[in-house]
């Protein structure tokens, strides 16, 4: 197997950044190196510039001393004269002054991806961006090195932190662009100027910033902004409000899904239950038999957009297969824990929305080697006067997929999703909802028995999380 060789890391200068943001070195030596970067005091390391973000509720510029004291080399801070470093605390220091710190942030990662010379793939979506992520990274590290940006790094202060990693000169970036309102993506996506762009679908996540799926599906489009004919876009033909904003896109693009007009494309599906999924993957470079252990359905569609995105980039398909076969799901995103007496956790506490609930769902009530199921379900945010229908939807669809016991947690939402849980057959006492994470435990913990499958999936805001944990601290 060949491997690429990393190049030389790029080297930033006191000076230089000051002239890639169009500011002014105030204080310090213009040949200063700059090891790293950090907007929170907190986590300062040795050497580091600290950019002193100013937001709504906060301003930045109040811990460059702090900063400096913990050891960064540097600050930037925004012009203001009543505001600025005191020339004693920046004595041998850098100080670095901008108009404005989160635009400057910006022009330097943009300046950072560019200098860089890797290729870059930017994904978004409603659903599965992170997870799509960490299998894409995955793919294309068979053949080259590979910078994935952390966590959900996504937003307009975490994606050019992220691109100012790009300093090690990767061959391929691989990141994700998050919005909860129009003009985020397009904003993202001039700072990544992404060579492949991956949209992954269009969901109701979001939906109560939006007026409908099809407002969402118009603000995801902007992925396609600035396209020129060697852009290259990834997109999911069984979608079909990604199709239909595609058709004048400029350069290439490869489509992915079960449709018959897919370029990746998967067929004979065989849905396992928890245990993943099995299809035969047919592609431009041959055909292959394809396991994926991660839960669900919507794993397998990730697993194709990263596959063709790795078509892209010359991954052969038999390394695809291999580290499709190899693939865990992140941390409170699908994880399948096997406990004691023949308990089995699903962890999808991480986050949650209507469409990635109902997927997940459909999952669990294709297993067959568990006698009960019950699904702790946390309110699913965001989602506005759409909120207590669709969750309605959801607690209809938990009792069409098998879940025999039931417990929502959060607000009137959650209280709609056992309601329609119970008009739909549950018993009264199967389906209850509670106002809090821990309360859930409480009822969870007090019906558990040997041989049950527990389902646990909720928005971050409503902390399910914390039933994970009380599980996993009785039954392990």
């Amino acid at each position: 197997m060949t491997v690429s060789r990393m190049r030389t890391p790029l080297v930033l200068t006191a000076g230089a950044i000051a002239a890639a943001v169009g500011g002014h070195l105030l204080f310090g030596d213009a040949a200063q190196v700059i090891d790293g970067f950090s907007i929170d005091s907190r986590t300062v390391q040795r050497g580091d510039l600290f950019i002193a973000i100013r937001g709504d509720r906060f301003d930045g510029a109040a811990y460059a001393a702090t900063s400096l004291a913990a050891g960064a080399c540097g600050v930037m801070i925004a012009r203001d004269p009543s505001r600025g470093v005191h020339q004693e605390a920046a004595r041998g220091a850098v100080v670095i002054e901008v108009e404005d710190t989160t635009a400057a942030l910006q022009a330097l990662g943009r300046h950072v991806r560019l200098a860089s010379g890797a290729r870059v793939t930017a994904i978004t979506g409603s659903t599965g961006k992170t997870t799509t992520k960490e299998i894409t990274a995955t793919f294309l590290s068979a053949r080259y090195h590979v910078y994935r940006n952390p966590g959900n790094f996504n937003n307009h202060i975490g994606l050019p932190l992220s691109l100012l990693d790009l300093r090690a000169r990767p061959d391929v970036a691989v990141v994700e662009l998050g919005m909860n309102h129009l003009g985020e993506i397009r904003r993202l996506v001039a700072l990544a100027e992404p060579d492949v762009r991956v949209w992954t679908n269009v969901g109701d996540a979001h939906l109560g910033f939006f007026s409908s799926p099809e407002a969402i599906a118009d603000a995801k489009a902007e992925i396609l902004d600035g396209a020129t004919s060697s852009t290259m876009l990834v997109a999911n033909a069984d979608d079909p409000r990604v199709m239909a904003r595609t058709t004048a896109f400029a350069g290439r693009m490869v489509t992915f899904g079960t449709a018959t007009r897919s370029d990746i494309r998967a067929t004979r599906i065989e849905e396992l239950g928890v245990e993943g999924t099995r299809a035969h993957l047919r592609t431009p470079d041959g055909e292959a038999e394809v396991f994926v252990p991660l839960l669900g359905i919507g794993n397998l569609q990730n697993v194709l957009a990263a596959t063709a995105v790795a078509h892209l980039h010359g991954v052969p398909l038999d390394d695809v297969v291999q580290s499709a076969a190899a693939l865990r799901p992140a941390r409170h995103r699908g994880e399948i824990l096997k406990l004691r007496s023949g308990v089995t956790l699903v962890d999808d506490s991480y986050n949650s929305s209507p469409a990635a609930l109902m997927r997940t769902l459909e999952a669990v009530g294709r297993d067959r080697s568990h006698a009960r199921k019950t699904a702790v379900l946390g309110e699913m945010l965001e989602l506005g006067a759409f909120a207590e229908p669709l969750h309605a939807e959801c607690g209809q669809a938990a009792v069409k997929a098998g879940i025999s016991r039931l417990v929502a947690v959060g607000g009137p939402a959650a209280a709609a999703l056992a309601g329609a849980a119970r008009a739909a057959g549950l018993d009264d006492d199967a389906a209850l909802h509670v106002g809090t994470s821990a309360e859930a435990a409480d009822v969870l913990l007090a019906s558990m028995t040997p041989g049950d499958l527990v389902l646990v999936k909720g928005s971050r805001g409503i902390g399910t999380d914390l039933v994970v944990q009380r599980v996993k601290a009785e039954w392990s």
